[in-house]
């Protein structure tokens, strides 16, 4: 019995494991042509492992939302009104200028400024189509000794400070009266048959001309295409105010016989409107047919027609400049629209009321930043308060999407209660309002890395496409409290206290911003 016994346990185990064996066997497919199929599989829950100490569970952050305006001013180069002061000043002085300028208006937390780098046919940069302007070395065609190009170094410093380098240029005037002696070098030589002499003594381009309409358009391009520049700004002079000629109609007669002769029907009027606007339209297309990220920006006469809106007394930028302002920012010729709006709250020139009514015009939704006379409102007793009044106004009625203009920064920099007034109405940073027309590829998340040293916590960051940031966010959160910097691209590390204010450090995140202002997701750390 004891034998037998163990010989029929033997036997059964042993048919157990080949009927476990067969059945753990995949199933084989029958020769159709068609793949086998394969069994679902239930993975094995494997058991979790304990957390870390300093391991927190991820969640989604409500970061604060950054605060966005456009604050921007002018720098006159023409007549050496802002920059340089003089016309032979040393390379070092010019540079030394410049720096005063831009960390003036970025300790007042502005973020573009807008550089006039081709006044009257001249230019404050190296080019091979223009010659050197008169204002920057007192003599056209001549180039600053040392040698150094003034535009690259204006962007270079603007970016190094988180701020915007936006190009300024008139498109039509050749030669301004303080602009010295007219030598073989100026347009005025080079180009005479396009070029028409006014009475006040200024030389200005022929808008209706076809050539004068391409070579304008090659420095625009070119400036575009070599420059690492954030805009492109064309100013209010179209067809010359007519004050410039004496009161008298622009001599174009020129033009205007080819026109008619070719079996043109416009009235003269509407034909000088239509060359204009053709050329703006083109300039727009061409801009972003380069790059386009690179904004276009117009600053007109701020007012359309008398009478719009009603009760609105003045020029007439529609008949006497013959550039239709209304039509570009009805179709959307441009990103932004800066109407220079040179007039106080109440008047026969009503802020607010030009403000709204050119806001009623916005109908693409265009960026309206105004031009605010922050150097000469006239009728005004109390300017700084003025102007603070007309940012706050522009901010109420244009919300997150609010900016102005400033011009022009001696406004500013020459007048410490104008300055101090201003810089207490930007005191929060700002970052510039989005584009979303223009189309962009979004950033990728940056990297943060943090290192806690006992005594602080040092901060460090990255990003993978570094040439495409601009900007930083870095949020830190003590308590219940976050706080918020925007830092310049160069930044890219912190050293914060373990606690402020009585309050622990608990977490930090980041994110990375583009030259159009688009931020990234973010990276946070927990404490």
């Amino acid at each position: 019995m004891k034998y037998s016994f163990a010989k029929a346990s033997a036997i059964v185990l042993i048919f157990l494991l080949f009927i476990s064996s067969c059945s753990t066997k995949k199933p084989i497919s029958k020769s159709t042509g068609n793949k086998p199929k394969v069994t679902q599989q239930i993975p094995k829950t494997e058991p979790q492992k304990p957390k870390a100490d300093n391991q927190k569970p991820t969640e989604k952050l409500a970061l604060p939302e950054v605060n966005r305006e456009f604050r921007a001013a002018w720098i006159a180069t023409v007549a050496n009104i802002n920059w340089p002061s003089k016309n032979n000043l040393t390379t070092q002085q010019q540079k030394d200028e410049a720096i005063k300028i831009l960390d003036l208006l970025k300790d007042a937390n502005f973020n573009a400024v807008i550089f006039q780098a081709r006044p009257s046919g001249d230019a404050l940069y190296k080019s091979d189509l223009e010659p050197w302007s008169y204002f920057l070395t007192g003599s056209i065609g001549k180039a600053p000794t040392p040698f150094y190009d003034p535009l690259e170094f204006w962007i270079a410093e603007a970016h190094k400070r988180g701020m915007e380098l936006h190009v300024w240029l008139n498109p039509y005037r050749a030669h301004h009266t303080t602009g010295g002696p007219i030598t073989s070098e100026s347009l005025v030589k080079k180009m005479p048959d396009q070029i028409i002499k006014l009475k006040n003594g200024m030389y200005w381009m022929d808008p209706s001309d076809e050539k004068v309409q391409d070579h304008t358009s090659k420095v625009i391009k070119d400036l575009v295409k070599r420059y690492d520049i954030d805009a492109i700004h064309i100013d209010d002079y179209f067809y010359p105010y007519r004050e410039y000629n004496g009161g008298k109609d622009f001599p174009d007669n020129r033009t205007w016989n080819i026109y008619q002769n070719s079996g043109g029907n416009l009235s003269r009027a509407d034909w000088r409107r239509a060359n204009v606007n053709k050329f703006i339209k083109r300039i727009h297309d061409e801009i972003k047919a380069e790059k386009s990220y690179v904004q276009f920006g117009i600053s007109p006469f701020g007012i359309w027609k008398p009478g719009f809106p009603e009760g609105i007394k003045g020029s007439s930028q529609y008949d006497e400049l013959y550039a239709d302002a209304k039509l570009w920012l009805n179709q959307g010729w441009l990103d932004y629209f800066s109407p220079q709006l040179y007039w106080k709250n109440d008047g026969p020139q009503s802020f607010p009321a030009l403000l709204k009514w050119w806001e009623s015009e916005n109908t693409q939704k265009r960026h309206l930043y105004p031009g605010l006379n922050t150097i000469g409102l006239n009728g005004v007793s109390d300017r700084p308060t003025e102007i603070v009044s007309q940012i706050n106004t522009t901010r109420s009625l244009l919300k997150n999407g609010a900016g102005t203009i400033h011009y022009s920064v001696d406004g500013l920099s020459k007048s410490p209660a104008m300055y101090n007034a201003v810089k207490n109405a930007y005191q929060t940073q700002a970052l510039i309002p989005t584009s979303p027309w223009i189309k962009s590829k979004a950033l990728n998340k940056p990297n943060l890395f943090v290192d806690n040293n006992g005594n602080s916590i040092n901060v460090k960051w990255n990003s993978t496409d570094d040439k495409n940031v601009f900007q930083w966010i870095l949020y830190v959160k003590n308590g219940d409290t976050w706080e918020t910097q925007i830092l310049e691209k160069d930044t890219v590390s912190k050293n914060l206290p373990l606690t402020k204010n009585g309050k622990k450090l608990n977490t930090i995140a980041i994110k990375s911003v583009d030259r159009l202002g688009n931020e990234s997701d973010y990276e946070a750390k927990k404490l």
